[in-house]
């Protein structure tokens, strides 16, 4: 809590920590700042105290007054007027429904600017907490394993992670204004990435078996996509595998329509045996494979690779040429070498036998807390609803030191949304789900 010293007021503490937190993204453009009287309830302060922290914000740029609505984040990275700014935040952004599937429509360029938020949130270690929104595993984990990362074999192209394969893929095969099909809930970066190349977004509902084909081929009938981007296994953030059958149907759908497919195989040292791959099904034919170390290593290891049909290889690695002309070609060698020996295999196993462990904890916990998982536990990650709005929860628990990821970071409309994902290996410790349990019983509604 906020405490009154000689030489700092408690208006400047609470407009330094919204502060603090608007910069790092962590705060990001858009989001609603709590009504002057819930702040005073939470902070413990008086609501003459947080209209005056307010109004230094104000005075800041950092944050905007809208009428009879409250304060929002500005974006700081948009030099527009505030009035434009509104303006556009204004804009609908609302996604029509037909029938009951996703309507049509590519979303607005720009609707994805808060995809930065949960990277930055990945690395942030507040007061030293495990991190329930984090992607990543505990570095504690990783460090019992020292490798130096991997050459691999020559029909395959190595990139710096796994972002950049998907990078190269779209700069190689994409123009902008071409549209391309992401699932949703999806991974907010990728959203994001295609916006900033100037891509048209064509969200697709992501079910347990797969992506709903009936929005596919509607979508490849009204706007002839070029590229679909999936993560077939241990999507992300629910956790899902794809079936044999829909895997079938979605190659179909590609080779009758014409367009590519990047499969995003990013937790493939964690996922189950025999997991259904459409690169595997396809034969690369119309698939592009992607693939990376991070995730069973660590984050700043930055050693992917892709495997293309035969055709784009050359096209795809003039892109990789231009922007990164190599890459480090020793760590590749030495994680060659780890592979040969069996190293990373045996890494491997030993985190999943420590994540299965985890994820059960973490699953007992999360529902002795009152929670409810929209997805069958699974991976890494889980896909929890807990019944009020994630957004404002999130924001209420950074006061506490513990950073979530709420659902709308995942929803290429960023519409609010009472899931969260959860990290299994970061949310085993009771503590945690006691304060959340306080926090969120103090949102819900008396």
């Amino acid at each position: 809590m906020l405490a009154r010293t000689p030489h700092r007021t408690l208006t400047d503490q609470l407009a330094e920590r919204f502060a603090e937190r608007i910069r790092s993204r962590l705060l990001p453009a858009g989001s609603r700042l709590p009504s002057v009287r819930d702040c005073a309830r939470q902070q413990g302060v008086s609501p003459h105290t947080v209209v005056a922290a307010y109004d230094q914000l104000l005075a800041q740029g950092l944050v905007e007054a809208r009428r009879q609505r409250g304060f929002f984040v500005r974006d700081l990275t948009q030099n527009s007027l505030p009035g434009q700014y509104q303006q556009a935040l204004a804009a609908p952004k609302k996604v029509a429904r037909e029938e009951g599937a996703a309507a049509l429509q590519p979303l607005p360029r720009g609707a994805h600017t808060h995809a930065t938020a949960l990277i930055r949130g990945m690395f942030h270690q507040g007061a030293g907490k495990p991190q329930p929104g984090s992607g990543v595993l505990p570095q504690q984990w990783l460090e019992e394993a020292r490798f130096m990362p991997a050459a691999l074999r020559k029909q395959i192209m190595t990139t710096v992670g796994a972002t950049q394969a998907l990078d190269i893929v779209s700069r190689t095969l994409l123009k902008a204004g071409d549209p391309v099909m992401v699932e949703e809930p999806g991974w907010s970066v990728e959203f994001a990435r295609l916006d900033a190349l100037g891509m048209r977004v064509l969200p697709v509902p992501r079910r347990a078996d797969g992506p709903d084909l009936e929005v596919m081929a509607r979508y490849c009938a009204v706007h002839a996509p070029r590229l679909y981007v999936s993560v077939s296994v241990l999507h992300n953030p629910t956790g899902h595998c794809l079936t044999p059958g829909h895997a079938h149907q979605v190659l179909q759908l590609a080779g009758q329509y014409g367009f590519h497919i990047v499969e995003d195989d990013t937790y493939s040292h964690i996922a189950p045996a025999h997991a259904t791959r459409l690169s595997a099904l396809d034969g690369l034919r119309r698939t592009i494979y992607v693939g990376g170390f991070a995730k069973i290593l660590a984050p700043s290891w930055r050693v992917g690779y892709l495997a293309a049909p035969a055709e784009l290889c050359e096209r795809l690695l003039d892109t990789k040429l231009l922007s990164t002309l190599t890459t480090p070609s020793v760590l590749e060698q030495a994680m060659a070498l780890c592979i040969d020996q069996g190293q990373l295999r045996r890494h491997a196993e030993r985190m999943r036998l420590r994540l299965a462990q985890a994820r059960a904890r973490s699953v007992q916990l999360a529902l002795e807390a009152g929670c409810r998982f929209a997805a069958e536990p699974a991976g890494l990650f889980g896909w929890v609803d807990v019944g009020v709005d994630t957004d404002v929860l999130a924001q209420r628990m950074l006061d506490e030191g513990y950073l979530l990821a709420p659902g709308a970071l995942f929803h290429a409309s960023r519409q609010p949304s009472t899931l969260m994902r959860i990290n299994f290996s970061t949310t085993q410790d009771a503590a945690f789900w006691r304060v959340f349990a306080r926090v969120r019983a103090d949102m819900a509604p008396a």
